[in-house]
């Protein structure tokens, strides 16, 4: 989630602020499968949709985003409670939707943590890092907290998609695309894989090891 720390187009601020929605709904969603209470849905809204920015910033150095921009938790507060009041039976909402939902907020943080990155001078690896950090680290957290392995660890086209996502966003801009353009590109990129990945089931080839080998 990248801090406004100089003029930044309407679009990145609008697209930050609903990745902040679409990753707080999957945490709250999560919360509600495993019948939390209400501090608990907040919690895990609030640890996935800021958790991976949390830690970009940090490694950055950079003041923690929703530090200096409190709406940031504002968002989080409201999609929790309405999340709560809307959805009487989380059981409802499928797996599937939690997934694209997901997805939508996979491919904004994966290009809005490059962006940030390279507003700071990082060179063009660590900032392709710095966005797939971004986007996959508060997914992790909220699955370890509901003691469940992180996507990111799993067979799925995770970590993946905010690979090429991050990698689409630098290469359309060192080519001369504008930033809306790159971004928009970019996010269309990595949440095309990623949704293919849920429709089609694609994954990557799991490592196995078979204990009779040992034997």
């Amino acid at each position: 989630m990248a801090e406004i720390t100089q003029p930044m187009s309407s679009f990145i601020y609008y697209a930050d602020i609903f990745g902040v929605i679409v990753f707080a709904l999957s945490g709250a969603l999560l919360a509600g499968r495993y019948r939390l209470d209400p501090f608990g849905v907040m919690v895990l809204a609030a640890v996935t949709a800021v958790g991976g920015g949390t830690i970009r910033d940090i490694i950055l150095g950079a003041p923690v985003f929703w530090t200096v921009q409190t709406e940031y938790i504002v968002v989080i507060f409201f999609t929790s409670i309405l999340t709560i009041l809307l959805i009487r039976e989380p059981k409802l909402v499928s797996r599937r939707f939690m997934h694209i939902a997901d997805a939508f907020g996979l491919a904004l943080f994966a290009v809005l943590g490059t962006n940030k990155a390279l507003d700071y001078g990082q060179p063009i690896l660590i900032a392709i890092i710095m966005g797939t950090i971004t986007a996959v680290a508060g997914g992790m957290i909220r699955d370890i907290i509901c003691n469940r392995i992180p996507l990111i660890l799993r067979e799925e086209i995770y970590a993946t998609a905010a690979l090429l996502g991050a990698t689409l966003f630098v290469a359309f801009k060192y080519i001369g695309f504008s930033e809306v353009l790159a971004g928009t590109l970019a996010m269309a990129g990595a949440l095309t894989l990623r949704l293919a990945g849920i429709y089609w089931k694609v994954s990557l080839p799991a490592f196995k090891f078979d204990d009779e080998l040992n034997g």
